[in-house]
Formats: structure tokens, sequence, C-alpha cells
């Protein structure tokens, strides 16, 4: 074994010592339901302000971003106003009001919400819980491809066995503390994200001798598109290309591992804080990732995978040492972005369908133990990149939830749940029915798979909240 891979191993291990001592503090405050899904709704801006940011972003933000720079250029600066427009919907519109609406209803899940009230509101829960099984096996999936990466690119155990190992370490300590324990390491998580999204592209900017000669050096490799903001796409392709990324940003409010940390706020005024902390955050980690997969076509222009640009670069800027402390930052985030996601996952099945009906806790660590060994099954099985894996399923539930969430927030109140359960299914399937077109369809990745689901969704909860209004008057 090399000095790096030897700093890069103790490293990780030091950092996984310390996730499972936040698992092993985590059961010690958790006594019930509400403290397993939501802290007990006592949880402080820092800690609620990092940890629903670093859920949201994850290794498509680290990896994705990154990658989708280094191969589409200029392009990639519609992700900056994209996300960090959807970081300001959910905090600055959504939190506030479904932060009041969930304590004061007592729901602590994202199901419970979306459900509506009334006839029909049980079958939007088995729906709901259906959808966010699926659609988080995918994220979580993702996750876990993206550590079994990592770890392939620096050590020689292949990448199964490193799927299996990221893998396991996360379900570990995410069912010994549930959302406390998920909260500080997704928390310890962001902030390391945050420290490399500063320092590595400050150091890539540098190397390749400023933002000047980074421009002078992209206009010099005679590529048709990396200076092109729309790709090389004219008339309404390119329209629907833009407006394609741009919905990126109206999926955050149909999250439920993000939103979820809203419910969890203790008060208002930590709610204030925490959203100058969140805005704050993605600026920095998505101005960061975006410079970095730019340079990266200077630094190490023959990646055959543009979504290892940010460990290329670490291994040719930095010395083996400095280099195996900074990407065992990186691969540790990677590896414990799934905790949040398997938390939601199990909350949908237990809580909310009522298979802990009896004992609730016990219930939903088993059914976090199961949903994370087939998500590894699913990220061994899956060849598909990790930046469209994530936005896949990204879509398909924020199409699903997100209209009901955000009209839950500006109410005050829920839908009936036979509207609530039209609208559910209505944006889940066109999302997911739009995507699998044929390519040379052109629906993919555009406004058709992306808005219009949000849109139709949308529209029937209105028309369900209207109808709502005018029986109760």
């Amino acid at each position: 074994m090399t000095s790096a891979q030897l700093v890069i191993l103790s490293t990780l291990i030091a950092y996984k010592l310390v996730l499972i001592g936040f698992g092993l503090l985590g059961q010690r405050r958790t006594h019930d339901e509400t403290d397993f899904y939501l802290g007990g709704r006592r949880l402080g801006p820092l800690v609620a302000a990092i940890s629903a940011s670093a859920s949201s972003s994850s290794a498509w933000t680290l990896v994705g971003v990154s990658g989708f720079a280094y191969a589409h250029g200029l392009a990639a600066l519609w992700l900056f106003p994209a996300c960090v427009g959807g970081f300001l919907l959910n905090w600055y519109v959504v939190a506030p009001g479904l932060r009041r609406t969930s304590a004061r209803l007592g729901a602590i899940t994202a199901t419970e919400i979306v459900a509506g009230t009334g006839p029909g509101r049980r079958t939007a829960v088995w729906i709901a819980s259906l959808i966010i099984v699926f659609s988080f096996a995918l994220y979580v999936a993702a996750q876990f491809r993206a550590s079994g990466e990592a770890f392939e690119e620096h050590f020689a155990i292949g990448f199964e066995k490193s799927v299996v190992i990221g893998g396991v370490i996360v379900l570990f300590y995410t069912l010994l503390g549930g959302f406390w324990a998920v909260s500080l390491t997704d928390t310890l998580q962001g902030l390391m994200m945050a420290a490399v999204s500063l320092l590595l592209p400050v150091v890539a900017l540098v190397h390749v001798g400023g933002p000047g000669a980074l421009v002078d050096g992209l206009r010099a490799l005679d590529h048709p598109t990396l200076l092109d903001p729309l790709a090389g796409k004219a008339g309404i392709v390119a329209v629907g290309f833009v407006a394609g990324l741009l919905g990126i940003g109206l999926g955050y409010p149909g999250q439920p591992h993000v939103v979820n940390r809203f419910m969890a706020l203790g008060d208002d005024a930590a709610l204030r804080t925490a959203r100058r902390i969140a805005i704050a955050w993605a600026v920095v980690i998505y101005t960061g990732m975006i410079v970095l997969g730019l340079a990266g076509r200077l630094i190490v222009p023959e990646l055959d995978n543009g979504e290892t640009v940010l460990y290329g670069i670490t291994n040719t800027v930095f010395g083996p040492v400095l280099a195996g402390v900074v990407l065992a930052a990186v691969l540790s985030a990677i590896m414990s972005t799934a905790d949040s996601q398997l938390l939601v996952a199990s909350s949908s099945l237990s809580h909310d369908v009522g298979l802990g009906r009896r004992r609730p806790v016990a219930m939903s660590r088993l059914i976090v133990l199961a949903l994370g060994a087939v998500s590894i099954g699913v990220a061994l099985g899956s060849d598909g990149k990790i930046f469209g894996l994530v936005l896949f399923a990204w879509f398909a539930i924020g199409c699903a939830f997100g209209p009901l969430i955000l009209l839950a927030a500006l109410r005050g109140r829920l839908i009936p749940g036979t509207w609530a359960t039209a609208s559910i299914v209505a944006g889940f399937g066109l999302s997911v029915g739009l995507h699998m077109t044929p390519a040379e369809w052109g629906l993919r990745g555009t406004v058709f798979d992306r808005i219009v689901p949000l849109i139709v969704a949308g529209g029937i909860a209105c028309v369900g909240a209207a109808r709502d209004r005018s029986t109760r008057t």
C-alpha cells in the first residue's frame, strides 16, 4: 500500500469512528418515534441548516456537478441559479409554513402532509410510501455507487467490495441513532463538503493561472461547445435545455429527506438563522464545483469519465499526503449521504403504512437494514452515471410531492385525500413516463419531464384546495 493510500485509509477509519460515535450519542437521545424521525423537534439552526443542505446535495454535487461542468463547460452555469434558487424556495417559502403546520398537526413525516385529509387519505399514504421507497432505493444506490467508484479509483479492493463496505458503515450509524445520528453526521459531512469546495477550486484556479487564464485555456481547446452557455443548442431546443436545468430548483420542496429538517426545527428564530447559513453554504458549494469542473478541462484533459474530475485534480495538484487527506474527506462525505434517505424511506413503511405499530423503533431499524441491502444490490447492478441516476429519482419524487408540500406550507392546512392522491399519481407518473420515452423524442432532461409534471400535479392540487374551501364555506 502506498503512502497516499495509507493516509486515505487512516483518515477514513478515523472519520467513520466519529460517525459511529454520533450514532451512539443519538441512540441515547432516541426513545420514541418522534425522537427517531424528528429529533423531538429540538433541532438547532446550525445542524438543521447544514444537515438539510448536505442531504439535498450529496454525491450529486461533489461528483455530478463537477462532472457536468467538465463535460459541458459553461452550460453548467445554469446549475447555479437552479440549485441556489431551490434553496431559497425551500428556506424562505416552504420552511416557515411547513414547520408550523407539521407541529400543529403533530405530523412527523412528509407523507402525513402530502396524503391530505378525509376519504382517500389512506390510499395516498400507500402510494406516497411506495414512491418514496422506489425513488430512494435509486437515490441511495447512487451514493453507494459514488463511494464504490471512489474506492476503486484509489484502492485495489474492487468496486463491489467498496460498495458493500461503504453501505454497511452508513447502515450501522443510522441504525444506532436515527434522526439525531443522521443530522449530526450530515452536519459534519456538510462542513467537510464546504471546506473541499473552498480549497480545491482555489488551488485549481491558481494552478491554471487564474480566471482569465482559465477562459483562455478553454478557448484554446477549440471545443465547439465548452464556452457556449447553451451547449451548442438553438431555438426551442435551447429553451428546453435551459428550462430543464433550471427546473432542478423546483424539485427541492418535494424532497422528504430535506423538508423533514424544517419540521424538526425548534422555533422561528432558529429557522431565520438556519436559512442564512444554508444559503451561504449553497453558494460556496455550487460555485466551487462548477469552477472545479471547468478547471479540470485544463488540468486533467483526458478523462474518460468526467465524474472523476475531482479525484483527478486532487491527485495532480496535491502531494500524496495532502491529497490523501482531501480525498478522504470527499470519500467520507459521499459515503455518508444515504442516511437521510434511508431514514425517510423507513418512516414511510414503519410509521405511515403502519408496519411498526407495535414496536415502532425496532421495526424502523429493521426496515432501514432491508432498504440498505436493496440499495446496495441496485448499486452493484446499475451502470448508470451518478448525475443521471440522482436526477431521475430527484424529479420523480419532487414532482409527486412538491406541489402538495408547497401548498400545505402556504395554506397551513391539507387538501382532501382524493385530490392529494390524484396529484401524487399525476406528478410521479408523468415524470417517470416522460423520462422513459425514446431519446430521439427529445423529452428527457428538458421542460417536458421536469416541469410539465410539476405544473399538472400543481394544478390538480390547487383544484383540490379550491374545492376544499368551497366545501367549508
